[in-house]
């Protein structure tokens, strides 16, 4: 097992640097979370993938934001630029609960501590640097940056904010993952060119400034002004934006913002992505390099300043392995669509085989392999069968309302990994830990093989890759409430757990299926769930995965639970909003506990549902 020295680590401090005899930096990258040298963690990528040009990058991981700024001047100026990133979750999402409470841990700070990031780091980060460094280009990224880069709405403050763009005042921002708009970047600041046309990309400018002006060909939203003043306008906005998020080959969105126009360039396309991926396997534990350059090889492991210290979300996933990006679910309340898209870009089975026997080197390594997955588990290596129909196609999902014709649902591939893993020295067993589609695994394709095929990879996974529980998001019992989340029939869930229950029995195994649910979603109410209750009740579920809908940015249920309007109908719907509401449908997750049962009782009798009060708690 390799012994990892100070220098096998990206620097992090000024002695750092010298230890690899720099006196000069080309790009200093600034981290809401703990510095994690791992391929899950997404400025670790980022600063390999400038190392692998050849370029000298440090990070500074959770700056002192406080005082005199000493965390951000100690490396002093870039040669090119500074690059920010809240870390892997959104700030808000990670500090808050849907409640607006404090989070009991951030999982990306070491112990947990929650003082080790402000609110919003991109905007407090940007500024500080333009207060140090004003001539200095400032590049923002990761998902907080990402997911406002047009008008959002923003719950913990409750109001509709403009682009990120205009609060950090940052020069450029990357949105989804950032490996391709970066070395574009790179490649034309080393060569003097404009930065305004680098796909994935959106910056501010006045609007005699916008490259070769506004055309037919572009999509101009309505402004943030109209948006203030009219909740439907950004209501209608919100299709534009995650219809282009979705599509092949997507067109450029403009917005009138209070501190100029937002342009916010397309997207690479998936075969773009898709050559980079092969090319390069810019998520395994190889980086290319320049000759004699860094090699930019991941240790998989924290910076040693944090030896003797526990970061959460480091220990969850140190022994898992992402296979792909991006999800064609399209779920109403997820944002790994409008962040990543819709076309899943597959790992290479050499490139994820050779991140396995790095993990098997790891010193704590014993043998298990906590997840094979990705935004979705099963979703490996699928695709259009005709690509052609998928460039014309402007579906947000490729399974809702119903699994598209032309989409491939074969999981050989999958299957074939999983074999591969576990035929590895070393390997004692891969779980899945990721969310599986089990609407994928149903899906009668009308085709003999690829039936039999899905029918063998559910019985595999089932008795091969599940430590003990079996983790289904169903997310509700309410057909109706499903399709405004965009999702599968209840019906699915009972033949899904037909199937589980009875391959338990033959295999002799004592696994259990464990259900996902959202209160207050929009759409939903009380009633709802107490049909959910009830539900679930028959079925022997005591719920313990559970949340209660919480707005974030970018996604069509925050813009419908907002505005009061479903973004592709324009049609009023019902969301819960006050705390009254949202705990009287969060409770009936609970009618088990005896606390509970009075409130219950009051509020189904309040609806005129004592039929349910009856099938919860018995005669009464």
């Amino acid at each position: 097992m390799k012994e990892y020295r100070l220098t096998d680590f990206l620097p992090t401090t000024k002695k750092e640097c010298e230890l690899r005899g720099w006196d000069e930096l080309d790009v200093i990258l600034f981290s809401g979370d703990a510095y994690v040298d791992h391929p899950s963690f997404g400025m670790a990528v980022i600063g390999r993938l400038l190392e692998s040009q050849g370029l000298r990058v440090a990070i500074v991981p959770q700056p002192d934001w406080h005082g005199d700024y000493r965390d951000f001047k100690k490396l002093g100026r870039p040669r090119l630029f500074f690059g920010i990133s809240p870390g892997a979750m959104d700030s808000m999402v990670n500090k808050y609960t849907a409640a607006r409470r404090l989070r009991s841990e951030d999982a990306y700070s070491p112990d947990g501590r929650h003082d080790k990031r402000p609110e919003m780091p991109t905007i407090v980060y940007t500024h500080i640097l333009k207060q140090l460094y004003p001539n200095v280009p400032v590049v923002i990224g990761g998902i907080e940056a990402s997911l406002r880069r047009l008008t959002h709405y923003d719950y913990w403050k409750d109001a509709l904010r403009p682009s990120i763009l205009c609060d950090s005042h940052a020069d450029l921002l990357i949105y989804g993952m950032g490996e391709l708009p970066m070395l574009e970047l790179i490649r034309r600041m080393e060569h003097g060119e404009p930065l305004d046309t680098i796909p994935q990309t959106a910056f501010l400018c006045k609007k005699d400034d916008i490259p070769s002006g506004i055309s037919d060909d572009d999509i101009v939203l309505n402004s943030h002004a109209d948006c203030l003043a009219d909740k439907r306008k950004q209501a209608e906005n919100f299709r534009h934006i995650e219809e282009e998020s979705n599509k092949y080959a997507a067109r450029r969105i403009l917005q009138e913002s209070p501190d100029g126009w937002v342009v916010v360039n397309p997207p690479y396309s998936p075969a773009d992505w898709q050559e980079y991926i092969q090319q390069s396997e810019a998520v395994t534990t190889h980086l290319p390099s320049r000759e004699g350059m860094g090699v930019g090889i991941f240790t998989r492991l924290p910076h040693p300043k944090y030896r003797g210290k526990r970061i959460p979300a480091y220990e969850m996933i140190k022994f898992s392995v992402c296979m792909h990006h991006g999800c064609f679910g399209g779920c109403a309340f997820c944002t790994i669509s409008a962040h990543q898209g819709k076309f899943v870009i597959s790992r290479s089975k050499e490139s994820i085989l050779r991140e396995v026997r790095a993990i098997t080197e790891m010193p704590d390594f014993k043998g298990y392999i906590s997840d094979l997955g990705g935004p979705s588990a099963n979703m490996y290596g699928m695709h259009g069968k005709n690509l052609e129909q998928c460039k014309k196609c402007a579906r947000p999902s490729c399974i809702h309302p119903k699994v598209c014709p032309n989409l491939n649902t074969d999981h050989s591939a999958l299957l074939d990994i999983y074999r591969s893993v576990d035929r590895l020295p070393g390997i004692k067993k891969s779980f899945i830990g990721s969310g599986v589609r089990y609407d994928l695994l149903l899906h009668d394709t009308g085709d003999e093989h690829t039936n039999k095929v899905n029918a063998e990879y559910t019985r595999e996974l089932i008795t091969r890759h599940v430590s003990g529980r079996l983790k289904v998001a169903p997310e509700h019992t309410s057909d109706r409430v499903l399709m405004v989340m965009r999702k599968p029939s209840f019906q699915l869930f009972y033949d899904f757990k037909r199937i589980f229950d009875r391959i338990n029995r033959e295999e002799h195994l004592n696994q259990q299926l464990i259900p996902y649910f959202i209160s207050s979603h929009p759409g939903c109410t009380a009633e709802d769930m107490a049909e959910l209750a009830v539900i679930t009740r028959r079925l022997n579920f005591q719920l313990e995965q559970v949340q209660d809908f919480t707005p974030t940015p970018m996604t069509i249920a925050t813009e419908a639970w907002y505005t009061g309007f479903h973004p592709y109908t324009l049609q009023p719907i019902f969301s819960a909003h006050t705390p009254r509401d949202k705990q009287a449908q969060r409770q009936f997750f609970f009618w088990y506990k005896p606390q509970e049962r009075q409130a219950l009782i009051r509020e189904l009798r309040r609806m005129g549902r004592n039929d349910l009060i009856r099938a919860l708690f018995g005669e009464r």
